[in-house]
C-alpha cells in the first residue's frame, strides 16, 4: 500500500508543523498525573513531529528526548525548541528499533505514531521497544487512530491511506492502520507492556502502560 510516512512527512513537515500548535488534552492529563509528585528524570516522545509534546514534557522532566523518522519534522522541532527556549535532544530513528539503552526513561509518550507502522509485527515490536527503554517504575501513554472515530464506518481494524493536502492542492498519502479497540488491547497484551488503563477518547485508542 502506498503512503510511506517517512517520505510524506519529510514533504509536508513545514505545513504539518504549522497546524500542530498545542499538545493533546489526553497527553496533558497523563503527564500531569505521572509527575504530580515531582518531575520525571528522563522523558521520551516517540514520533515527536514538531515537538509540541516535547515542549510539554520539558516542563515536567529534567531531560527530554524526541525521536522521529522524519528528518524534516526534526528540523521543525528544533526550530520550535529554539524559538520557545526549551531543552530537548532530538534523535532520528525508527519506533520499532529505538536507539536507546534499556531502562533509560521513566516517562514516555507514543501518540499518533503506532498507526503509521505497516505491519502488526512492526507495531508489536515497537511496543516491545517502548517496554525495553522504560524503567521498571516508568509509565507511558500510547495512542492510535480508532474505528471509533466518526470518519470511519468500519468496526474492525483495517489498513488505509489518509491524504495530507498541501496549500497548493497537492495531496500526499499517509499509511494508517486503524485499530478497533479490541485489537488495540490484543496488541498491547502481545507486547511486553503492562496496560494500566485502556480507553477511547476523541476517536483514538489510548493506553497508559508500564
Amino acid at each position: 500500500m502506498d503512503g510511506d510516512p517517512r517520505a510524506t512527512y519529510d514533504a509536508i513537515a513545514e505545513h504539518f508543523a504549522a497546524t500542530r500548535e498545542y499538545p493533546w488534552p489526553e497527553v496533558e492529563s497523563f503527564v500531569a498525573d505521572v509527575t504530580g509528585d515531582g518531575p520525571a528524570t528522563r522523558a521520551l516522545d516517540v514520533g515527536c513531529a514538531n515537538g509540541r509534546h516535547c515542549e510539554l514534557l520539558a516542563a515536567h522532566a529534567d531531560e527530554v528526548v524526541g525521536l522521529d523518522v522524519s528528518r524534516e519534522l526534526l528540523r521543525e522541532a528544533r526550530k520550535r525548541a529554539t524559538e520557545r527556549r526549551f531543552d530537548v535532544s532530538l534523535v532520528h530513528g525508527d519506533a520499532s528499533r529505538l536507539p536507546f539503552r534499556a531502562g533509560t526513561f521513566d516517562l514516555a509518550v507514543y501518540v499518533a505514531t503506532l498507526h503509521h507502522l505497516a505491519s502488526r509485527e512492526a507495531r508489536v515490536a515497537s511496543l516491545d521497544e517502548l517496554a525495553r527503554v522504560l524503567r521498571p517504575s516508568g509509565r507511558a501513554l500510547v495512542s492510535a487512530w480508532s474505528t471509533e472515530h466518526s470518519k470511519f464506518e468500519e468496526t474492525e481494524g483495517f489498513d488505509t491511506t489518509v491524504d495530507w493536502t498541501l496549500p497548493g492542492g497537492e495531496r500526499l498519502p499517509r499509511f494508517y492502520h486503524i485499530y478497533d479497540p479490541e485489537e488495540f488491547r490484543e496488541d498491547l497484551d502481545s507486547s511486553r507492556l503492562a496496560p494500566v488503563d485502556v480507553f477511547v477518547s476523541s476517536g483514538n485508542c489510548y493506553a497508559v502502560v508500564e
